[in-house]
């Protein structure tokens, strides 16, 4: 796993990048985007509020690798096998374990695609009354 500018990452720094991580709103930007760099300098300024000193790369990084151990105790776990333990795997499985079944869901009916116009107009008739 690649260890960036040779600063290892403490338990609290981790604990703090998937804080950030679980936030919806940056869930629903890194869903939607290849090109990340402006989203984990959002997450690099948001972990130096917490007195915690990264910068983007080393916080692409650190989620990058984060995934990628999640996703490989996961089929570990999910073929039956318990060897493959993770620190974080519950915190991150609160984040990555239902993505898939969202996403599946999230097209159906998803009412906040609807036009703001809708919205507005049912309000404004409302007060009317």
């Amino acid at each position: 796993v690649a260890n960036e500018g040779g600063k290892h990452w403490t338990v609290n720094e981790v604990r703090a990048l998937i804080r950030i991580w679980s936030d919806k709103n940056i869930q629903q930007q890194l869903e939607g985007t290849v090109r990340n760099k402006r989203i984990f300098e959002q997450v690099a300024a948001r972990l130096q509020k917490f007195g915690i000193d990264r910068d983007w790369k080393q916080c692409r990084t650190k989620y990058k690798n984060l995934k990628h151990e999640y996703k490989s105790a996961k089929s570990a776990q999910d073929s039956g096998s318990t060897s493959k333990c993770m620190k974080f795997f519950n915190e991150l499985d609160a984040i990555l374990g239902h993505s898939t079944m969202e996403q599946a869901s999230k097209s159906d009916n998803d009412e906040s695609e609807r036009p703001p116009e809708w919205t507005e107009a049912k309000s404004e008739k409302d007060s009317i009354g």
